[in-house]
């Protein structure tokens, strides 16, 4: 790091932005394949959330590589370094005193443990279980039929590794429980 660069503490903390929020603020952290549903759960928790008055916002995988990871490929390096950002930007969220829900492939544990190591004890691994073969049936954006035609490489699941979480606060299985009931049961918990 930059001598250069000195850290800046600020004179509000997050425990007064919780006081003045009215509620305690946590990083809910979704993982899973391609097609398991988690943006559209994190979405569906994110309006049960806010319908009980909790600011929430939802970092979506594709959305931040509009822009801010509009650099980055797929590759084992470039879904590491996607990953370090979206973290880093989780934790300023989460400073700021909204809950965050972080809706990611991250394949890599290492990744979602350093995410982790940003939280603490607010962070909540989300792991939303769904088979391989629905992920494919599901396919909403056609991409497991590119990754098996070879049109896509470093696909996961396919051709790149997917490491499931050793020990996730949730797990959720959407190839046997609705969108609503994943989310209820994800809302119920944070209550």
């Amino acid at each position: 790091m930059n001598e250069n660069i000195k850290w800046h503490e600020h004179s509000i903390s997050l425990n007064d932005r919780r006081k003045l929020l009215g509620f305690s603020n946590k990083v809910l952290w979704f993982t899973g394949l391609s097609g398991s549903g988690k943006s559209t759960i994190a979405n569906e928790v994110a309006k049960n959330l806010h319908d009980k008055k909790i600011l929430t916002f939802v970092l979506d995988g594709d959305n931040v590589r509009h822009g801010l990871n509009s650099d980055m490929g797929f590759s084992s390096k470039d879904r590491e370094e996607n990953i370090r950002r979206v973290a880093e930007v989780t934790k300023l969220l989460y400073e700021s005193g909204v809950t965050v829900l972080v809706c990611f492939i991250s394949p890599f544990r290492k990744d979602r443990d350093f995410a982790r190591s940003l939280i603490g004890d607010d962070f909540i691994e989300v792991f939303v279980d769904c088979s391989l073969e629905e992920c494919e049936k599901r396919d909403p954006k056609g991409l497991y039929k590119k990754a098996r035609k070879g049109e896509i490489k470093d696909f996961t699941g396919i051709d790149q590794e997917y490491e499931k979480p050793n020990s996730p606060e949730i797990t959720i299985n959407t190839g046997k429980e609705s969108i609503e009931e994943c989310a209820e049961k994800i809302t119920q918990i944070l209550s």
